[in-house]
């Protein structure tokens, strides 16, 4: 997935990295990304990641194994597409929805609604980010929708504290998404066995202690 330059915040700081939006493809190849993106997540909800192989993805789909390859070379690719759907939407409600997750709100009310909506996407979706993660040597450095999320950050933590640089804005930024990183999230849920309605307001406090320290 690549990336190009999507709107500018609603405070006139730097162009945020968007997803890319679908690749332009003709028709029928557009109808097939689409059925095999359908049909992995079937397989999903049925089974979990252990059951999205290529094979049975490529039945399922009702398409060759040479059109499957075509589109996607591996698991991680299909886990990184389904993801790119999956969080559309929320980047939309982050650049241009109404407040508190998208402008109008102060800094620090908007980053408390973002750790809370990245956390709901993130546990929703907790394995198909780990597979995108663990394909990496740089886990979640090396997927495109990084800078995003981290740049996101990074202005709210300029806009609630002036007298930060931006170096400094960048670091506590960096240190947000290591709290909200997947495989912490990951700890917290499934080896520890907080609830997720009671954890979520637990990180949204550390969250704000670190953009506010």
């Amino acid at each position: 997935m690549s990336e190009h330059t999507g709107p500018q915040s609603a405070y006139g700081r730097a162009l945020l990295p968007l997803a890319a939006p679908e690749p332009a493809l003709r028709a029928d190849a557009q109808r097939n990304r689409r059925r095999i993106l359908d049909a992995a997540a079937q397989l999903l909800a049925t089974g979990g990641v252990a059951w999205l192989t290529m094979d049975e993805l490529a039945r399922r789909a009702q398409v060759g194994k040479g059109t499957l390859y075509r589109n996607f070379t591996d698991k991680a690719g299909i886990a990184s597409a389904l993801l790119d759907d999956r969080v559309r939407d929320m980047h939309a409600r982050m650049l241009q929805g109404p407040p508190p997750l998208g402008p109008g709100a102060p800094g620090v009310v908007r980053l408390s609604a973002f750790a809370e909506a990245y956390i709901r996407h993130i546990s929703a979706n907790l394995d198909l980010v780990l597979l995108t993660e663990e394909s990496s040597p740089r886990g979640r450095f090396d997927r495109a929708g990084y800078p995003f999320w981290r740049r996101h950050v990074e202005i709210l933590v300029e806009e609630d504290r002036a007298d930060v640089r931006a170096e400094e804005a960048r670091l506590r930024a960096e240190a947000v998404m290591s709290v909200l990183s997947a495989a912490q999230l990951e700890q917290w849920l499934r080896v520890e066995h907080h609830d997720l309605d009671e954890l979520i307001p637990r990180v949204q406090a550390i969250v704000i202690g670190i953009a506010a320290s």
